[in-house]
C-alpha cells in the first residue's frame, strides 16, 4: 500500500518544469511538496540571479563618488583662466596671468611678507571663529532647550540677523577702534548667526519620542543635554559652523582693509594703491583655498561624527 502526500494544485509552468526533471521509472516529482516548494522558488526568482538585477535596477541617487571631484571644477577655471591669459583674450592689465601670480606668491614667500600677512589673517579668522561658535552654540541651547531663554535670546538675535554684519562697522570702530579687537568681533558677530539659526532649528526638531523616553527613564536635566539634546543638535550645528567658517572669511576681507597695518586684506589694499593685480589675485586665491580648507575640514569632521546616518550623497 503506497501513501499518497496531500497535494495542492500547481501551476502548468510548474507541472512542465517537474516533468522535464523525471527520470523513467523514478517517482513522481510533484508529489513531493519539499520538492515543489523548491521548483515554485527557481520559478519566481528573475532570470540572471541577484547580478543581473542590481544591473537592471534603475539608480536615482546621484551615484558613485568621483575620485577628486572637489578639485575639478577649481581645476577647470585655472584652465580656461590660463588658456585665456595665453590666447591674450584677458589683457594681463585687467587680469593678471596665473604663472605671474604664481611668480609673485614665489617672491613675496622669498622675502617673508606673504607668510607673515598669512598667519596675522589666520589668527583673526579662528579667533572670531572660535569666539562666535562658543557665542552662538551657548545661546542656542538656553533658546532652544528654555521658554525663559527663548523669550529672552530669539528675538535679539533674530534682530541681529535682519542687521548685516557690516553695518555694525561704524558702531564698533567708535566702540573699541580700529585695534585688533574692532576686527575678532565684527568676525565672530559674522559668525554666530548661522550657527545659532542651525543648532537651534535643530533642537526644537529632536522628535518628540526622545524627551519622552528621557523623562521615562528619569534622567537629569543634564543628562538630557548630554545624552539627548547635543547628539540630536549635532547635524544642524556642524551645518552651522559650515556656514559659520565662510562668514568668517568674508568678514575678514573686509576688516583688514580697514586702517589695518597686516594681514591679507593689507597686502591686497597696499597693492590696489599701485595697480598690482597679480599681488590682488593671488590675496583672493589665499582666501579661496582657506575658505575651501576650512570648509574640508568641518566636512571631514561631519562624515565622522555622524557615520551613522545614511543618506544621499553617501
Amino acid at each position: 500500500m503506497t501513501t499518497t502526500l496531500p497535494t495542492r494544485a500547481i501551476s502548468p509552468r510548474v507541472a512542465t518544469r517537474a516533468a522535464s526533471l523525471r527520470v523513467a521509472g523514478g517517482p513522481d516529482l510533484t508529489a513531493s511538496a519539499d520538492v515543489r516548494a523548491s521548483l515554485v522558488g527557481a520559478l519566481a526568482r528573475p532570470a540572471g540571479g541577484p547580478v543581473a538585477r542590481r544591473r537592471s535596477r534603475r539608480r536615482l541617487g546621484p551615484g558613485r563618488r568621483i575620485p577628486y571631484g572637489a578639485a575639478l571644477g577649481p581645476a577647470l577655471l585655472l584652465v580656461a583662466w590660463g588658456l585665456a591669459s595665453a590666447t591674450g583674450v584677458l589683457d594681463a592689465r585687467v587680469l593678471s596671468a596665473p604663472w605671474t601670480v604664481v611668480t609673485t606668491a614665489s617672491d613675496l614667500i622669498a622675502d617673508g611678507r606673504l607668510l607673515s600677512n598669512l598667519l596675522t589673517s589666520a589668527q583673526r579668522a579662528f579667533l572670531g571663529l572660535a569666539l562666535g561658535v562658543g557665542l552662538g552654540t551657548v545661546l542656542a541651547l538656553l533658546s532652544g532647550l528654555t521658554r525663559v531663554g527663548e523669550a529672552l535670546v530669539d528675538g535679539p538675535v533674530q534682530l541681529k540677523r535682519a542687521i548685516p554684519t557690516l553695518a555694525l562697522i561704524p558702531l564698533l570702530i567708535l566702540w573699541f577702534g580700529i585695534g585688533e579687537e574692532m576686527k575678532v568681533l565684527t568676525i565672530a558677530l559674522g559668525v554666530v548667526i548661522p550657527v545659532y539659526v542651525h543648532t537651534h532649528a535643530a533642537l526644537r526638531t529632536i522628535d518628540a519620542r526622545y524627551v519622552e523616553l528621557a523623562e521615562t527613564v528619569r534622567l537629569s536635566r543634564w543628562q538630557f543635554v548630554q545624552k539627548v539634546a547635543l547628539p540630536g543638535a549635532l547635524p544642524g550645528f556642524l551645518m552651522g559652523v559650515r556656514l559659520a567658517v565662510t562668514g568668517a572669511w568674508l568678514a575678514l576681507v573686509v576688516v583688514e582693509q580697514i586702517n589695518a597695518t597686516s594681514g591679507i586684506g593689507y597686502m591686497m589694499s597696499l597693492a590696489r594703491s599701485y595697480g598690482q593685480t597679480e599681488i590682488i589675485l593671488l590675496g583672493l586665491v589665499v582666501y579661496g583655498l582657506f575658505g575651501l580648507a576650512s570648509d574640508a575640514a568641518v566636512r571631514l569632521i561631519e562624515r565622522r561624527t555622524l557615520s551613522w546616518r545614511r543618506i544621499l550623497a553617501g
